[in-house]
């Protein structure tokens, strides 16, 4: 069909670049009426601007549309006025692309411009002049057209008198409305006189009716006898294609009879010889099938023999490859019937069978005598067991073991008992029953021998279990193995034969272009996987797969039960070789989870050991046993259970906290009775101590001397000399004397026994250090109440507190202090990193003792200072010289010094009479003030200045104040 810019005039021009304007507007010039672009509308696109209404002959009469085309095939074909179709006017593309585009300029084709086209201009200005001219002279040849445009208007002005109402393209009969304006019933009404009227307009409606059919009928003939050409010329191709289709039958029929006759030369012998050798596989086959069978036949006899001898593996593999025979080679055979359900009968008789070995086998390991070296036994029973459960997926086997060990640790203790009872003669065993008040009747070495008896079994016990579940889990880790190795291998197959697969279709291709193989690959160039294929096609047919006289049983097994047969072997860690199938059935994730369940049970053994050993260490503390312990017996239970907690980690591999726990409780308790009884001892001491120096033993003297170098630790009991060493004067605690009190030297003893059991029993460090504080924190509380706060004048009967009580306990104070750097020190090493905050209370106890000196050092100036107001307010400035007043200062002085002189040391006093001088001076010149006596000369003040010389001499005169710097200078009120 024509498209449609094929009917665009050529816009026609008297002037010479007519070929360079632009077309005007369609609307504005005449254009004659051409054949229609497409028979059939075009479909809707989603452009919504395409999408509108269909136009209607009676309001769109100026416009044509392609809905113009809405008319019969014939109609639209026959047009005499366009030129003839091509043949293949069927295969034209119609539809929403079959429109006008615009082609984009080639970037290879130069540009063109009105340059290029100058000759040519010129050449054809003079033809274009004559062409015109002829124009003028002869008669249009436009004729046909506008006969063409005068039918068509003709037509549209027929067309106008047909009503738009029967052009709408939603016209319908069955609306009521469209019905009563195309059917007026008002013409038809028969009511009174007017019915002559009504039948002429109704005649008149009808012969209306008929006119707008005629004119219709006449448009339509019209537009058919316009494409009669084309219908004429499509039913000529169809009678061409009659023909075509006609000779290519007869072709066919002659090509079948020929290959019918190639068929019957060339095919029916080969054909025959293939279905011979067909016959002769399937007989094959068939005598295969019956010995299989006859094999089957022996399944359960063979099962039976391997059961007699233990053999659950071998039996279990033999029921699995026989079911899967049964399911695939011999389904549906009559005789076989019941064979199946049989063998599964036999097979959970199995199951049952293999887990009551199981738990004797348990049962016989466990409860062998423990002094027995063998570590395993029957490994290869073991293994045999662990294969068997596996295999039949009978994972919780290992609970069996579990339940086994309960009972085993309850048996171990309750053997050691007996044991030790019946040793012990003082322990009637026919009055007291009770193998618990048995053992309450034994005393802390026999007690002690008997725990550390049912320990070593214990530990034997373990190092026996963990044997046992090592081997287990090796068992199942071998399995988990071949399963990976499995996977391996089918990758690698799958591989090569995706490779093979890819030789093949080449081999293929090349066969069918022509070539031979020899010429595509060179000499040693073929693929292996292509020369194997090769050979295998090339010697099947020739070689038999099973004659009559070389078929045996395993060649006639078939590749699905062959599959399962293959195994393969594996070495236990005990030296022993199994033989591991291929269906075990077990995902990795379930045999992760077995081996750690097995790790898992290893674990639960060294629980239950400490758990039934908590049991045993209860029942003894019952009746307060372990709290009646002292401290050398407690650190000796201690360190044994610290050793079997340690071997039970070491074996196993995870702490057990239950008799962890059970030792602490009994630490916390031991700390509790530990540090009530010292501090009860401390109290009844600082009650009856009455503050006087003490003499120092030489075994205080040698504990001191002990702790060296920050090391806190208490010397060992030495054998008494034949000359007992005299006790000193002070305590000599590197190179500086302390004048100390008895409560103070046993309080040190008690510090490093604190010390010491920290040393001993680490798990105690934080109560210890608690307990410590609180003890260091009784006593400065304690002594500050009955010293600073007189408390001893009540409590011992002192008559009062004494400048020498009070340096003698700031001296003792000054002692404990000088060690709590030490303390520190000692228990820092033994705490985690995390609990060093606990270390604030030894600073917190350090600035107390340090507020308590300075308190006692204020009380000793306070003494003196009211002293000195009650003597110095009474001080007149009179001969004779030296007053009275001084002489008593002095005489006071030298009583203070010779108080605290040997307790304190040397810088001490003359930090103490510094203090004191200062209070004096401050004393003087308030009353040289309220006397009215400066510093002139006069006689006053060489009477204030003798006495001054003569205080000042009396107190340099004093040992070690001989160097004091005294500044008397200050008495005298500054000039202003």
């Amino acid at each position: 069909m024509a498209s449609s810019h094929s009917s665009s005039p050529v816009p026609q021009s008297n002037s010479s670049d007519a070929f360079f304007r632009k077309e005007v507007d369609a609307t504005k010039r005449f254009r004659p009426v051409q054949s229609l672009p497409d028979v059939c509308p075009k479909e809707p696109t989603g452009n919504p601007n395409n999408l509108h209404d269909s136009p209607s002959l009676v309001v769109d009469q100026q416009r044509w549309t392609i809905y113009h085309s809405k008319v019969n095939l014939p109609a639209a074909l026959n047009d005499p006025r366009l030129a003839k179709r091509e043949s293949d006017f069927f295969t034209k593309t119609w539809g929403v692309d079959f429109v006008d585009t615009e082609v984009t300029p080639s970037f290879y084709l130069p540009q063109i411009t009105k340059e290029h086209f100058a000759l040519y201009q010129q050449e054809i200005t003079p033809r274009e002049k004559v062409h015109e001219r002829c124009k003028n002279i002869c008669t249009p040849k436009d004729t046909f057209d506008r006969t063409l445009l005068h039918t068509h208007d003709k037509s549209r002005t027929d067309l106008e008198q047909v009503p738009k109402i029967f052009m709408k393209p939603d016209f319908a009969l069955e609306d009521s409305l469209t019905f009563n304006a195309v059917l007026p019933w008002s013409h038809f009404s028969t009511a009174g006189g007017k019915g002559n009227r009504d039948a002429a307009s109704s005649k008149l409606l009808q012969e209306k009716l008929s006119h707008y059919l005629d004119i219709v009928e006449v448009n339509i003939a019209h537009q058919i006898s316009l494409r009669s050409e084309a219908f004429f010329h499509a039913m000529t191709s169809q009678h061409e294609l009659q023909d075509y289709l006609r000779k290519t039958s007869q072709a066919v029929k002659l090509l079948r009879e020929k290959i019918s006759k190639i068929d019957k030369v060339m095919c029916e012998g080969s054909l025959r010889v293939l279905r011979l050798s067909l016959t002769r596989n399937n007989c094959i086959k068939a005598y295969n099938k019956l010995k299989l069978m006859a094999t089957v036949h022996q399944t359960q006899p063979t099962v039976q023999l391997l059961l007699s001898t233990s053999e659950y593996v071998g039996a279990l593999d033999l029921i699995a490859t026989t079911q899967e025979v049964l399911q695939q080679e011999l389904q549906g055979i009559h005789s076989f019937r019941h064979l199946g359900s049989q063998l599964c009968e036999l097979e959970k008789l199995i199951d049952k069978m293999m887990i009551a070995e199981f738990s004797t086998y348990a049962r016989n390991d466990l409860n062998r005598p423990l002094e027995d070296d063998c570590q395993i036994l029957e490994e290869e029973r073991l293994i045999s067991l662990v294969f068997g459960l596996l295999k039949q997926r009978k994972l919780n086997f290992y609970e069996i073991y579990g339940d086994e060990m309960i009972n085993t640790a309850k048996n171990i203790i309750k053997q050691c008992v007996v044991n030790t009872v019946s040793q012990i003669e003082e322990i009637d065993t026919e009055v007291v029953v009770k193998l618990a008040d048995q053992m309450r009747m034994m005393n802390f070495p026999q007690w002690f021998d008997l725990l550390k008896n049912i320990f070593s079994k214990f530990t034997i016990f373990l190092k026996r279990v963990k044997a046992t579940l090592n081997t287990i889990r090796s068992v199942v880790f071998l399995v988990l193995d071949k399963n990976q190795k499995t996977r391996d291998l089918e990758d690698t197959l799958q591989k090569n034969s995706a490779k093979e697969s890819m030789v093949d279709s080449e081999v293929a291709y090349l066969t069918h272009e022509g070539m031979f193989i020899s010429d595509a690959f060179g000499d040693g160039e073929l693929p292996a996987g292509a020369a194997d294929s090769g050979s295998q096609r090339n010697t099947s047919p020739n070689s038999e797969p099973c004659s009559s006289d070389s078929v045996s049983e395993p060649e006639c097994t078939t590749d699905s039960s062959s599959s399962k047969e293959h195994t393969s072997s594996a070495v236990t860690p005990g030296g022993v070789e199994m033989m591991i199938s291929d269906d075990m059935k077990l995902t990795d994730l379930e045999l992760v989870r077995l081996a750690n369940n097995i790790q898992e049970l290893l674990y639960n053994a060294s629980d239950i050991c400490h758990d039934r050993s908590v049991k045993f260490l209860m029942a003894r503390a019952k009746d307060g046993f372990l709290e009646k312990l002292n401290s050398s017996e407690f650190v000796t239970l201690s360190r044994l259970m610290e050793g079997f907690i340690l071997d039970t980690e070491q074996i196993c591999g995870r702490k057990s906290m239950s008799l962890r726990g059970a030792l602490q409780s009994q630490a916390n308790r031991f700390v509790n009775r530990f540090h009530e009884e010292r501090k009860t001892k401390l109290s009844l001491l600082l009650d009856n101590e009455r503050w006087k120096q003490a003499e120092v033993p030489a075994e205080f003297q040698d504990l001191v001397d002990s702790v060296s170098d920050g090391r806190i630790s208490l010397p060992e009991k030495k054998p008494t000399a034949t000359e007992e060493r005299k006790p000193a004067e002070f305590l000599i605690v590197e190179g500086q004397k302390y004048a100390t009190v008895g409560t103070v030297l046993l309080l040190i003893r008690i510090i490093l026994e604190y010390c010491q059991c920290v040393d001993n029993i680490p798990s105690i460090t934080t109560d210890m250090l608690t307990r410590l504080s609180d003890l260091l924190k009784y006593f400065n509380s304690r002594s500050c109440q009955l010293v600073l706060g007189a408390g001893a004048l009540q409590v011992v009967g002192l008559k009062t507190i004494t400048t020498k009580n009070l340096a003698l306990s700031s001296r003792c104070l000054q002692l404990i202090v000088h060690y709590i750097p030490i303390i520190r020190a000692h228990f820092e090493a033994r705490l985690q990193p995390k609990q060093f905050s606990m270390l604030r209370h030894f600073d917190h106890i350090t600035k107390d003792y340090h507020d308590h000196i300075a308190e006692i050092s204020a009380k000793l100036v306070a003494i003196m200072d009211s002293l000195f107001d009650k003597l110095l307010s009474k001080y007149e400035v009179k001969a004779p010289v030296p007053s009275a007043c001084f002489r008593n200062i002095c005489k006071q002085m030298a009583k203070m010094h010779e108080a605290i002189y040997d307790l304190l040391p040397e810088e001490q006093t003359q930090m103490l009479f510094l203090r004191i001088n200062a209070s004096y001076k401050l004393h003087l010149k308030r009353q040289l003030a309220h006397l009215n006596v400066v510093n002139d000369g006069g006689p006053l003040n060489g009477l204030v200045t003798s006495d001054v010389a003569f205080y000042t001499g009396n107190l340099q005169a004093l040992k070690g104040l001989n160097n004091l710097d005294l500044n008397m200078a200050e008495i005298w009120e500054q000039k202003r």
